[in-house]
């Protein structure tokens, strides 16, 4: 069994639910309290593990490779003031040379042809897939989990969480199997079903461990819905070839590709933070009591 050491991160998308801020800053770019979004992803992969950083970029993203370069200005001049709390936050968050790749999708064809796209930066191995939107909160990260459980059981293995069994038809939903080490045998994948055609009411939730063979898979892919090609028609095909295993994660998920998730995961993450929680958890109670019943039924509308 080989061991995960890379890691995909697929950040070409507009990010046009968040206009006019991502006109200029891409999405992934947004901060959450003090941090990028993509940080927070790109930490989790490294608590589980992950030695190689791939992000599949498109045109105006130049800036999140910006981000994960050495800003020499900067460093000099904290270095001259003598902020060494800062520098050593930067030097802890920087990538060491070589272990962060950079390509291009450069038509926007859905999430299947962003991952094809890093096939040759991955290689003939197994990699981990983080979607940056989804930024998720625990003690242990989500991934780290996923590792532990596919070293257990090989094959593929994606995470999976509950939503409510009447809004099935939002999501990927996993059928369960029989329960193997920390996780469970996936018995079928469905897109969307209907509630009551639903084998489960676990969907796929933005974290995966895919074999290799998946890119040959994608070569040919069709386009499916959305008039793009999709991961989930790959992984369907593969699962008549390999088992795939899930990892019920039970922390706290984080759609950061939109506006209520976005301000969501802003004031969890606050009140995470030791420094700060006590100041904005009065701040929040504050503003929450002088909100009129009717702004809230107008918002609302």
């Amino acid at each position: 069994m080989k061991k995960v050491r890379k890691a995909v991160f697929p950040v070409a998308g507009l990010g046009t639910r968040f206009l006019p801020a991502t006109k200029a800053i891409p999405k992934e770019m947004l901060t959450v309290v003090d941090r990028p979004v993509i940080q927070y992803v790109v930490d989790e992969a490294r608590q589980a593990g992950i030695e190689h950083l791939i992000f599949v970029t498109g045109r105006n993203k130049g800036v999140i490779e910006d981000y994960f370069d050495i800003q020499v200005e900067l460093v000099h001049t904290l270095t001259e003031r003598g902020k060494t709390a800062e520098l050593d936050l930067l030097d802890d968050l920087q990538p060491k040379p070589g272990t962060a790749s950079f390509t291009r999708q450069q038509a926007p064809l859905g999430l299947g042809h962003a991952v094809w796209c890093a096939r040759d930066l991955v290689g003939p191995e197994p990699f981990a897939l983080l979607l940056p939107d989804m930024i998720m909160q625990s003690e242990r990260g989500c991934l780290a989990s996923m590792v532990e459980l596919y070293e257990q059981t090989g094959g593929n293995v994606v995470s999976v969480e509950q939503c409510d069994p009447n809004e099935t038809n939002k999501y990927g939903i996993v059928g369960r199997g029989a329960d193997i080490a920390t996780g469970f045998q996936i018995q079928g994948m469905v897109e969307k079903p209907k509630p009551e055609e639903a084998p489960s009411n676990l969907f796929i939730s933005g974290r995966y461990i895919l074999q290799p063979e998946i890119f040959d898979i994608l070569a040919t892919q069709e386009k499916g819905a959305g008039n793009e090609i999709q991961l989930t028609d790959g992984m369907l095909k593969l699962a008549d070839q390999q088992d795939f295993f899930g990892y019920h994660f039970t922390g706290r998920t984080f759609d950061c590709g939109s506006k209520d998730g976005f301000v969501r995961a802003n004031v969890a993450f606050a009140l995470w933070r030791q420094d700060i929680r006590g100041k904005v958890y009065d701040d929040l109670i504050e503003l929450i009591e002088k909100v009129e019943p009717s702004d809230t039924r107008r918002a609302a509308e």
